[in-house]
């Protein structure tokens, strides 16, 4: 006999942009948001009963009107307005999710000067966050950023792995270290300065990939976490994901000619994927 297991629904991939005008100039953000619901639905799929469901497109209507009226600064504190919405005007929702990834819109500067109205893609990375609370339960909020691509041309080295008869790879002690790394933080109590934490999380993550001397992505991994959480006491916990896009020195000897860590091969097929968390 069958029976239903644990189920949500909701809507995915809902795209806002926001324009906020103060005066002659402006706050542009780009946000894309996913809604899911948790609760009194079993009889929408074992009774083909739809009294409980809240259409997935009154969810993306929602996300627009709470958009409208919202003083959200950060997408934290708009995945916390919209979720708070969604569980008090529906009685049969127990637990809510929000997703919320943001584009990396920076304002241009113009001969030195910011300029109100005009904004470049500060890159491909997204910041991110995602919010549940139960019903009678306080918010888990874990913030990050994603694809963040980054690179470094020397100090990074890998030696003294395990060499089998498999073992093709050739020991480097100066090599290409790129990646596009993703990191998603979770916060201990109290209600942090959301933005001044990513910020402080950021440019601690950055400024250690670059000085850090590597012996490997591992290596550099856990030490980049580890300033993470030193410069943000905000933070309980770091979750690092660092894929090691590979740039293969390039054989230029079938042309007699020499190649001295100058001329390399870019791939990301297949690459190598190092993950950990790094607590306090």
């Amino acid at each position: 006999m069958a029976r239903l297991g644990e189920n949500r629904y909701g809507k995915s991939r809902v795209r806002l942009s926001r324009i906020t005008r103060h005066g002659d100039r402006h706050e542009f953000n780009e946000w894309t948001v996913r809604v899911l619901l948790t609760g009194d639905f079993d009889t929408s799929f074992t009774e083909a009963d739809n009294s409980k469901i809240l259409p997935t497109d009154t969810m993306k209507n929602t996300v627009y009107s709470v958009a409208r009226n919202s003083k959200a600064v950060t997408i934290e504190e708009f995945a916390v307005e919209l979720g708070g919405y969604l569980l008090n005007n529906n009685p049969q929702v127990t637990r809510v999710s929000v997703e919320v990834d943001e584009k990396a819109w920076e304002r241009m500067e113009l001969g030195g000067e910011p300029e109100a109205t005009t904004f470049k893609l500060g890159g491909p990375e997204l910041h991110t966050v995602h919010a549940v609370r139960e019903r009678d339960g306080a918010w888990r909020i874990t913030s990050g950023v994603d694809g963040m691509v980054i690179l470094k041309t020397t100090k990074s080295a890998f030696t003294g792995y395990i060499k089998d008869k498999l073992t093709t790879l050739k020991p480097a002690t100066d090599r290409i270290f790129g990646t596009a790394a993703t990191a998603t933080w979770e916060f201990g109590e109290g209600l942090p300065r959301h933005a001044d934490v990513r910020a402080r999380v950021i440019a601690a993550l950055l400024k250690e990939f670059a000085a850090h001397d590597s012996m490997s992505v591992q290596h550099t991994l856990f030490d980049m976490g580890k300033a993470a959480l030193a410069a943000a006491p905000e933070i309980a916990r770091i979750t690092l994901t660092m894929p090691n896009l590979h740039h293969l020195l390039a054989d230029l000897s079938p042309f007699g000619q020499d190649n001295p860590n100058h001329i390399f091969v870019p791939i990301d097929e297949p690459h190598g994927y190092i993950e950990a968390t790094i607590e306090r």
